[in-house]
């Protein structure tokens, strides 16, 4: 887990840098690891808003993202059911935790709608 580890405020801060970033969830600790969800000590949050679909879609292929994504079987093991949501918001909010699991549920229960979708099934931000 260290390059894990070591590698979470390296990719944060290209987060924060890249266009199109608005806000993410985290504590003092300057991440958001320590956030529980789902009462599972063994789920971990990642949670950002940005401007556009295509803005996060550009960070998430980044060199320096796709770094770490690339090894995530050396230190996650393989969901069984998705763990990735995404959702449009209104300007100005930010998504809570409560909000998170309920739009994760929705989007397990129902697969991907308008109210919570996956990455690969997005949908247009309603008008």
């Amino acid at each position: 887990m260290r390059d894990f580890v070591e590698g979470l405020d390296p990719v944060n801060a290209l987060a924060e840098q890249s266009e199109g970033f608005i806000w993410r969830l985290q504590t003092e600790s300057g991440n958001a690891t320590d956030v529980s969800i789902y009462n599972d000590p063994f789920f971990i949050v990642n949670m950002s808003v940005w401007a556009s679909l295509e803005s996060l879609l550009d960070f998430v292929r980044s060199d320096g993202h796709m770094a770490i994504v690339k090894r995530r079987r050396e230190w996650f093991e393989r969901p069984d059911k998705p763990y990735q949501v995404l959702w449009w918001v209104t300007a100005g909010h930010q998504p809570g935790i409560e909000e998170a699991e309920e739009r994760l549920d929705h989007l397990r229960e129902h697969g991907s709608t308008q109210h919570a979708f996956s990455p690969r099934d997005a949908f247009a931000a309603p008008s």
